[in-house]
């Protein structure tokens, strides 16, 4: 009878009717998954808008895994484009948290230019389990569940047109007046120029969040262009300690380099939506989320990152709009340089400001509008932490961060936090309208 008992401990049976191994939730082991994902991407040197597709897909698949083993989780088919449920035909017993962190490793290690860098990982998360007593028999099924998914969601993502960019014309620079030209001191070519054909998750298209248009360009002292790119200028020449900082935390350069004489040196940072996935595990550890709607929240910023950088993409190469340093060197002072480095796409709309403040409301719809975190994102770029009142703030900091970096006008910041606020709310009520309600 005592034996009995135990099995029936072990095991439970899941809404979709197969039996499933329940143990601890493992929660903790959400964030140290993801961020083994992002420091492959660090390694890769992924830019920014794929960064956020790796994302997205590498948690697409723990999503759907948690949603056909619990009732209280919206499947992703349900608001996601083009993307329909997957079954999962297990006739084992398997631990769905199980299958769902390893499906998190084994889409990036399938997706990832290095993505074999994961299996250490891998073993790693296999090892702990087997170290707490998990059967062998239910995680090695978990295991066999995670890569069937996997496969599927690759599969998934191969249609997303991503494969097409290299065949794509490539993109020439104009060396018109207004036009983004590549900027020291690496002079690296455009980044992602035809982003916009990538099929999204949520919004209806690339152009659906289409911002106002950026000031005309002018060579005119007394002309609005010129102002702003005074702006620029000015503030650059003046930044208190703080706004240094500011500028510095927020950097988020994947294609940071210094250069010394003939020689060159890469710094290898974490992606702008790098940043925010690992806010949004702060934040959920914080709450003490259980894993399912921890796994959830990560997914939701995933996807919404996704969307804004197609949709800020798609403003950039559009309006093809000019750097302040170009303006600058050219026409206010042919030494100036900005505090950090330009990165390599045009201007407007600012891209920090759209997707930060895009993922901003999704968190707050999530998860309150005054949720104070810690941020030690940057610590392991030998910056302290930093404190936080909402999200909203962070995003609010991150956005004019990119004035004080010398790298923005104030209209595509200003303008960007308006196309990512549009996103964001767009992106909740699409989520109203699936059943998903705030996590707090």
């Amino acid at each position: 009878m005592k034996r009995l008992l135990l099995l029936f401990a072990w095991l439970v049976v899941s809404p979709s009717g197969k039996a499933e191994v329940a143990k601890q939730d493992l929660a903790q082991q959400l964030q140290p998954t993801v961020f083994a994902v992002t420091m492959v991407m660090i390694h890769d040197v992924v830019n920014p808008p794929a960064a956020s597709r790796f994302y997205t897909y590498c948690l697409l698949g723990a999503h759907e895994i948690v949603a056909r083993n619990q009732k209280n989780v919206v499947s992703p088919s349900v608001f996601v484009r083009a993307f329909e449920t997957i079954s999962i035909d297990s006739k084992q017993p398997y631990n769905y948290q199980i299958a769902a962190l390893y499906c998190i490793l084994e889409t990036g290690r399938l997706i990832l230019p290095s993505g074999y860098m994961l299996e250490e990982k891998q073993k790693k998360l296999t090892d702990q389990l087997r170290s707490e007593k998990y059967p062998e028999t239910v995680i090695l099924q978990s295991i066999d569940v995670a890569q069937s998914v996997a496969k599927k969601i690759v599969a998934y993502a191969a249609a997303d047109n991503y494969r097409k960019l290299s065949a794509r014309t490539r993109y020439r620079p104009s060396k018109a007046d207004g036009f983004w030209y590549p900027t020291p001191p690496a002079y690296i070519e455009a980044i992602e120029p035809h982003w916009r054909t990538i099929r999204p998750m949520m919004i209806d298209s690339s152009s659906q969040f289409k911002p106002k248009p950026p000031v005309a360009f002018s060579k005119d002292t007394i002309s609005a262009f010129y102002k702003l790119a005074y702006d620029v200028y000015s503030v650059g020449n003046k930044l208190t300690d703080e706004q240094r900082f500011i500028a510095s935390y927020w950097d988020c350069n994947p294609f940071a380099v210094n250069t010394s004489g003939h020689m060159s040196i890469g710094f290898k940072k974490i992606s702008p939506g790098g940043h925010w996935m690992n806010i949004t595990s702060l934040a959920t550890k914080k709450a003490g989320l259980s894993f399912d709607k921890a796994l959830v929240v990560e997914s939701l910023v995933a996807m919404t990152l996704m969307d804004s950088f197609i949709s800020c993409w798609d403003e950039k190469y559009r309006s093809n709009r000019i750097r302040p340093e170009t303006v600058i060197n050219r026409y206010i002072n042919v030494r100036w340089q900005p505090l950090l480095q330009t990165p390599p796409f045009p201007e407007y709309t600012s891209g920090h400001s759209v997707i930060s403040t895009a993922v901003s409301e999704l968190l707050t719809f999530l998860m309150g509008d005054n949720f104070a975190f810690t941020d030690n994102t940057e610590v392991i770029f030998d910056l302290p932490e930093r404190q936080f009142k909402s999200f909203r703030q962070a995003a609010g900091e991150a956005a004019i961060s990119r004035l004080y970096g010398g790298i923005h006008y104030r209209d595509a910041i200003e303008n960007g936090q308006a196309q990512g606020k549009a996103i964001g709310e767009f992106v909740v009520q699409q989520l109203k309208k699936a059943g998903i309600k705030p996590v707090l």
